[in-house]
């Protein structure tokens, strides 16, 4: 009877997706990545076939596109539309079955100029209190890379002039000073009850006083701002205020939330995953444990103020940021069903919490973990290690484990390793260099994970690379930068402006540019959120197409985008550097079904019933620059064939 309960509430917790297919971005307000449509399975997915592709024309602007872009839009369907946005501020309207244009919006961004340059999805409210037939009665919110929130009817893709100014509202005023071109907005805006709330992503390592990381909620109709919330705690009324200096509270930025936040109406709590305060590598500027960052955070819908909060992550050193969407679903403990936040880390660990409280559902330790010795830094003496689930990527990588090719190769990470302060994960960035495993692109990141419903199963995909972070003394910072990469390939310099350590980081990789740890160097996995353990895990990935020398197939590449879960018992994802899209059996981990891509499928796929009967899934392909899969302005949509 409880476990009837507790699959009813889940339904209805995603009804407002469910009813037109797929609603909102990760499938529903919870995130969970699923769709009940069951007449793709494993017995026919073999008969999949691409039933359309378009292109959205970012590829053919000019000037041309910035070569770090990238397409990672999931689409919505609204109104009978398949509605997504593109990284040129673009948003196409689609007909689900044929994939023609009905309309599109173009907010016409100007700057290439953006080092994140990306728009990961759109969200839609239909305002109740409308007549059924009047314009902007369902709108879509789309913002960019510029920092505007557009409010578009879905109709017809006109402005909705009643919005902020004649259609649109800045995202850029009360965040402090912005220099340049470093906070924008990368991830879709939540629909919360009659407010639309956005996050923003920040650049990263620049300097102490960079903006400030600022979750907001508008009025859907109006645009007019109705609160704001800082990740960083200003003055002594926040509790949490006395986990900072006040002098370095008063002019820190960041903590922003650059990924997906997500929605329980039930509850009035919207869920926002924080990172790290600036800079990254060195907190001498940040003393303390910097609550609220790198957690997840339960504000009340309404009125923005904090219901709950948990930190994943300790005076973060690492950019250990929360990465993913909290996902909102339920676990079976005991005999008694638990509503909770699965929550999926960079550090390839799960945190699962109660949504009522925050409390971890499974026991969480606070382990002792490798102390600082940079003078001016203060790290946190222990870190939390989850009991339950176990990580899904290894913490350390020792000079014997070093991987190669050929004896070089391996002599060449080997002595690499030796070289590197390493003592495990949250190692601290060091004057040496410090190893760190995982790197800052993780184990999971925005692609989040997807939920099986009925048998409360947790897929995501994770990658497994070591990096180097070395903190350089200001006085040497322009020398080093001039002398520029490095043995083996691109060093990423950044000043940390108003601290006395610039930075370096880089991907730890043999002279062959392979990483210099065993793979699987990416994984698809099933996790039981019962009973804490992994079901199964499977490399993700083939090498060959892609590297100057041959391997075995199943090596497992790093990968960036999500899974979907369907109801028919299949794992659909891409996300790795081989631009195929695949299907795997969600009991068994098999891979049961592949396409290659026109392009890198960096992006999460969706799925839908459209007008003719028929389940469609729908991708984006448009590759990643930073990734350095293939480019392209594709989206496909595959389906089974009709029956005659």
């Amino acid at each position: 009877m409880r476990r009837k309960a507790a699959f009813l509430c889940l339904s209805l917790l995603a009804t407002p997706a469910l009813a037109e297919g797929w609603g909102v971005y990760g499938g529903d307000a919870a995130g969970t990545r699923f769709t009940p449509l069951a007449d793709v399975t494993p017995a026919n997915v073999e008969g999949l076939r691409e039933a359309w592709r378009i292109r959205t024309g970012d590829l053919d602007v000019v000037p041309p596109p910035p070569g770090h872009m990238a397409f990672q839009a999931t689409p919505i369907l609204v109104e009978g539309l398949l509605v997504l946005p593109t990284p040129l501020g673009r948003v196409l309207a689609l007909d689900p079955v044929t994939g023609t244009e009905r309309w599109r919006f173009d907010a016409t961004v100007e700057s290439r100029k953006y080092p994140e340059f990306t728009s990961r999805g759109v969200a839609a409210w239909t305002d109740a209190s409308a007549a059924a037939d009047a314009p902007c009665r369902t709108r879509i919110f789309a913002a960019t890379i510029e920092s505007r929130l557009f409010s578009i009817d879905a109709k017809s893709g006109a402005r909705c002039p009643a919005f902020g100014d004649g259609g649109e509202v800045s995202l850029r005023e009360g965040v402090g000073t912005i220099d340049g071109f470093e906070f924008t907005i990368s991830s879709p805006p939540l629909v919360a009850g009659d407010l639309v709330v956005v996050g923003s992503a920040i650049g990263d390592n620049r300097r102490v006083t960079m903006p400030r990381g600022i979750v907001r909620a508008y009025d859907a109709r109006s645009g007019r701002l109705a609160w704001a919330w800082d990740p960083i705690p200003r003055s002594g009324e926040d509790p949490m205020f006395q986990e900072w200096q006040s002098e370095q509270a008063a002019r820190v930025g960041a903590a922003n939330a650059w990924s997906i936040l997500s929605y329980d109406a039930a509850r009035d709590l919207v869920f926002v995953p924080t990172s790290s305060p600036s800079p990254d590598y060195f907190g001498g500027e940040r003393l303390g444990s910097n609550r609220y960052a790198n957690s997840v955070v339960a504000l009340r819908a309404k009125t923005g103020e904090i219901a709950w909060h948990y930190q994943t992550v300790h005076h973060d050193l690492w950019d250990y940021d929360v990465p993913a969407q909290p996902v909102l679903t339920e676990v079976v403990r005991d005999g008694a069903t638990l509503p909770v936040v699965v929550q999926a880390t960079k550090m390839g660990m799960l945190f699962v919490l109660h949504r009522d409280t925050g409390v971890p559902v499974f026991p969480v330790e606070e382990r002792p973990v490798p102390q600082t010795d940079v003078p001016g830094e203060q790290t946190s003496p222990t870190q939390p290690f989850p009991t339950s689930p176990p990580s899904l990527i290894p913490h350390t990588l020792r000079p014997e484990d070093a991987w190669g090719v050929t004896p070089l190769d391996r002599k060449s990470c080997r002595d690499q390793i030796a070289a590197l302060r390493n003592e495990g994960i949250y190692t601290p960035p060091s004057l040496q260099g410090t190893l760190m495993f995982p790197g800052n692109a993780g184990g999971s990141n925005w692609g989040s994970l997807a939920i099986e419903p009925s048998r409360r199963i947790a897929v995501l995909n994770t990658s497994n690379l070591p990096f180097v972070v070395r903190l350089i003394p200001r006085a040497d910072f322009a020398r080093e930068k001039e002398a520029g990469g490095g043995l083996f390939g691109l060093r990423e310099f950044a000043a940390q402006e108003g601290t006395p350590y610039a930075m370096v980081r880089y991907p730890l990789q043999s002279p062959l540019q392979l990483p210099c740890n065993p793979p699987p160097w990416g994984t698809l996995a099933a996790v039981s959120l019962d009973e804490g353990r992994i079901l199964w895990q499977v490399p993700l990935g083939t090498v060959p197409d892609l590297l100057p020398v041959r391997l075995p197939v199943k090596m497992g590449l790093p990968n960036l985008g999500g899974p979907l879960v369907t109801g028919g018992g299949l794992v659909f994802v891409a996300a790795a550097m081989d631009s195929y899209l695949r299907a795997f059996d969600l009991g068994t981990g098999a891979e049961l079904w592949r396409d290659a891509l026109p392009a890198g499928g960096n992006a999460t796929p969706m799925s839908y019933r459209g007008a003719d009967g028929r389940q469609y899934v729908v991708l984006a392909a448009g590759g990643h620059g930073k990734l350095g899969t293939k480019r392209g302005d594709f989206v496909v949509a595959y389906a089974l064939p009709t029956r005659e």
